[in-house]
């Protein structure tokens, strides 16, 4: 039980990573752990065996190593057995990884902080991580309008249209011939040429035909291109004509105003 309880100040340079060490440490990960550091200390002590063979910890050397810092704390483990060794370097990371969350007290307690203005990156958690977590609280101000409609189930009729059927880009190919004809400098041309797009015309009813002759992949991306034909029955049903009464009620009674 040599050194078990002993902490020493270990030199950064003489400390030796294990080679064969199956976790990974990605430099943003690392700007985290060095961040840690910096605000709250070493709270964390490496571990080494007798020879300065890192067993636990390579996350907090390199971010030593990012901070510039010429020892470290660590404990001993000159005890163990090699086998014992290698197994700690993986029993180190996954024991912790096997805990969990009580969600309740966790975001009761990101909130507190927050309330302090503490800086709650340092936490470990990403905007993406932080935004799921509390998606849950924010409340839709009308799910009405911010729910998804679900598309309408096409029915494939006769043959199959041709692409060259969907839509028609002669004014658009020559507004973008007359474009690349100009003299003008090359990123408004990119950006006229873009703008060109505006004028293809398209055919609806044979894109819907289409679509519906279509395989799923063809479908999904069609969907997400906006090329599917709204639903105006579901758009009803959620409210959107409702929306548009209301506008025109603010017209009606803004016109009875102007003729008193």
């Amino acid at each position: 039980m040599n050194g078990m309880t002993t902490i020493i100040q270990s030199s950064v340079s003489e400390l030796i990573p294990y080679a064969a060490n199956s976790r990974t440490h990605s430099d943003a990960q690392v700007a985290q752990i060095a961040a840690s550091i910096k605000e709250f200390g070493w709270t964390n002590p490496i571990l080494i065996d007798g020879d300065n063979g890192l067993i636990a910890g390579h996350g907090r050397l390199l971010a030593a190593r990012k901070l510039g810092m010429d020892t470290v704390p660590a404990i001993v483990l000159d005890h163990l057995t090699k086998s014992q060794q290698r197994a700690l370097v993986i029993a180190d990371n996954q024991l912790a990884l096997n805990a969990g969350w009580n969600m309740d007290m966790l975001k009761a307690e990101i909130e507190d902080l927050k309330l302090d203005d503490f800086n709650i990156a340092l936490l470990g958690f990403d905007s993406k991580e932080l935004a799921e977590m509390f998606a849950e609280d924010v409340e839709a101000p009308d799910s009405i309008y911010t729910n998804k409609i679900a598309s309408p189930v096409y029915e494939p009729k006769g043959e199959k249209p041709l692409v060259k059927e969907l839509y028609d880009d002669n004014k658009a190919k020559e507004l973008i011939a007359a474009i690349k004809a100009s003299a003008l400098p090359e990123n408004e041309k990119n950006f006229l040429v873009a703008a060109a797009s505006r004028h293809i015309v398209f055919d609806y009813a044979k894109v819907a035909n289409f679509y519906a002759h279509s395989s799923v992949d063809c479908q999904e991306l069609m969907e997400t291109s906006a090329l599917v034909i709204i639903d105006f029955d579901k758009a009803i049903e959620n409210g959107f004509v409702k929306l548009t009464s209301e506008i025109n009620d603010m017209f009606q009674l803004n016109e009875s105003e102007d003729e008193e």
